[in-house]
């Protein structure tokens, strides 16, 4: 496949790794020649300096034979230019957009999109899906990383272990043994740096971060499980009233299971816009760093503290502040991952990485196969896959212990019809069959194939 990516900045370098890294034609434009020549020394891709809304940039990219132009560039007007052209001048089959502002993503004006129009494919608002990652986060306050799939009936959790883990040192085909009825299965442990598929004679160790896969009624069960303690947020501060902490909030006025939220926003118009969207969650104006504000929006009482501002520093800060205030659970938004290790020492619980929440958002739209669903864990070392077998994928009619996956593959869940199951060596994948796999990233190509139809299919 043959594609052009647009912006060179964080999300668009990721997006260039995972995609060279299998063996795709990839050119990088980007308007800095320091950020196009950063890709290429690191990266098997080719680059291009210049505006890629420019037509001329665009044909040197090669956007005459290209199958996909993906648009990240750090302004809106010139991502949809791009898209634009690229379906106007050279009849770029898919173009995918990452747009910022809020009045191009009102649902009021869909139609701008339609090919007619302004021809975009897929529209990724990174804002709202960090504000999706922060949503989900708070569901699961005893996981560092969670991510529903099978249209949420089963949910990944990323726990910490620690050393009153009452399953450690157990192999994990024994933990099966003892909890027959628990539909989970632990897919990935990261040791220290290193992050691998296990086998099941693997153990569990203190400090180990474990990824698992559980049927959404078996969550609290499966947290419990792993030492973990199960709490219902119910008061919830939120410092930064900017469009993703406005997101939050809103999402959580409009739950049925009623949430106390209160918004501390800096930025005074920033605030009264905030409040004048909300209807029951109290806005106040002043800064999230200061002790006064945290004990008047009462965060010594509050389940958990949102940290979500522009600024990294601002939310390391705040979320510290508020634990040292009481908050048992904070979460900060992380944009510059050289600060995550940080957040160990800091007792922070958990953080959101917006290039990782968008990086997986524009992988499930590129994917090859039935594919449905895409999550990037870590530092782009492995991913979760959602596909849907076919009738000539080669692997359905097999048995899973049957079909050959790659040592660094798991097969998590497996939904017939629609019933999820937890996958057994004994477990037939069928036509129609949505399975969801751990795979780490060498892997990924061939988890396509698995999950690819035949030529005959068309």
């Amino acid at each position: 496949m043959k594609v052009i990516i647009c912006g060179a900045g964080q999300v668009g370098w990721q997006i260039a790794r995972h995609l060279s890294g299998e063996r795709n034609d990839v050119t990088v434009v980007d308007n800095n020649p320091d950020l196009v020549r950063r890709a290429t020394d690191t990266l098997d891709v080719q680059g291009i300096a210049g505006f890629a809304s420019y037509p001329d940039i665009l044909d040197r990219a090669g956007a005459r034979d290209a199958d996909m132009v993906i648009a990240a560039t750090y302004s809106d007007e010139v991502n949809m230019v791009t898209c634009q052209v690229a379906h106007s001048v050279f009849g770029v089959p898919r173009k995918i957009a990452r747009l910022r502002s809020q009045s191009y993503l009102n649902p009021l004006y869909s139609d701008l999109y339609r090919r007619d129009h302004m021809p975009i494919d897929v529209v990724i608002s990174p804002e709202k899906e960090v504000a999706d990652a922060a949503l989900r986060r708070l569901s699961a306050p005893a996981a560092f990383d969670t991510q529903g799939f099978l249209d949420d009936q089963v949910q990944l959790l990323g726990l910490a272990l620690d050393e009153d883990c009452p399953v450690l040192n157990t192999p994990l085909r024994q933990l099966t043994d003892l909890f027959s009825t628990l539909r989970a299965i632990v897919v990935g442990i990261r040791r220290g740096n290193r992050l691998f598929a296990p086998e099941p004679g693997d153990q569990l160790f203190a400090h180990d971060q474990i990824y698992v896969f559980s049927h959404i009624e078996d969550v609290n069960r499966t947290v419990e499980i792993f030492g973990k303690v199960v709490q219902k947020q119910d008061r919830v501060v939120i410092i930064g009233g900017g469009n993703v902490g406005l997101a939050v909030a809103q999402e959580l006025e409009g739950r049925r299971d009623r949430v106390r939220a209160k918004v501390i926003e800096k930025n005074r118009l920033r605030a009264e816009t905030a409040a004048d969207a909300l209807e029951r969650t109290i806005v106040l104006n002043g800064d999230g760093l200061s002790f006064e504000l945290l004990a008047e929006a009462g965060v010594e009482r509050a389940h958990a503290v949102l940290a979500v501002t522009d600024d990294d520093k601002t939310n390391l800060l705040a979320a510290v502040r508020a634990k040292a205030s009481g908050c048992p659970f904070t979460i900060c938004l992380i944009n510059d991952p050289t600060l995550v290790p940080l957040l160990g020492p800091l007792k922070i619980d958990a953080y959101i990485n917006p290039r990782t929440t968008t990086v997986s958002s524009i992988l499930r739209h590129i994917r090859h196969g039935r594919v449905r669903g895409v999550y990037s864990i870590g530092d782009a070392e492995a991913e979760v896959i959602e596909a849907q077998a076919l009738s000539t994928s080669p692997i359905t009619g097999k048995n899973i212990r049957d079909i050959d996956f790659p040592e660094g593959v798991i097969v998590g869940a497996v939904r017939k019809e629609h019933e999820v199951v937890r996958p057994v060596g004994g477990t037939r994948i069928d036509e129609g069959d949505v399975v969801v796999l751990f795979s780490m990233a060498d892997d990924v190509p061939e988890v396509e194939r698995l999950f690819q139809v035949s030529i005959d299919y068309f």
